[in-house]
């Protein structure tokens, strides 16, 4: 199985009085999504399903991809690491799966399949990691196939 998990690009700060989920991307993190879509067009395997959380700044980075993509609540900022592994089918989807979602639970993500340290693993805001499930003599194992940022490419 292979799971891409992409952070919102910048978003505006909150404010006190605004709502979490309905913080928008700046024209910074509008442009990050857009450098990062391209990226992730060129790269993303068939069939792969793409799950966002319903926060306005996670919507409007995925939407830069141009893909068709479904909202699922268990992405939502303050989601746990459990949240996430679930709603993607860790390890045994039949399928690609690419998360757009929030941190820390996505940096709680790798941490935990890469076998780090917990909340050691910060992701950059636009940022990709592309980790695959495989199995060799009988045994899971996690690959960490790429890192990319909107900055490095």
């Amino acid at each position: 199985m292979d799971l891409m998990l992409w952070r919102h690009a910048e978003a505006h700060d909150e404010d006190l009085a605004e709502d979490d989920l309905q913080r928008a991307l700046t024209p910074r993190g509008r442009r990050q999504a857009e450098r990062m879509a391209v990226w992730l067009e060129s790269q993303l395997p068939q069939g792969t399903r793409i799950l966002s959380s319903p926060a306005v700044r996670a919507e409007q980075t995925v939407r830069a991809l141009g893909r068709k993509y479904k909202v699922r609540d268990a992405l939502s900022p303050g989601a746990s690491v459990q949240d996430v592994l679930e709603t993607s089918g860790w390890p045994n989807a039949k399928y690609p799966v690419l998360l757009v979602g929030h941190q820390p639970a996505l940096g709680g993500v790798i941490a935990q399949l890469l076998g780090m340290p917990t909340d050691s693993c910060a992701i950059r805001k636009g940022a990709v990691w592309w980790l695959r499930n495989r199995t060799r003599e009988g045994s899971n194992h996690t690959v960490l196939l790429a890192v990319t940022s909107p900055e490095r490419l």
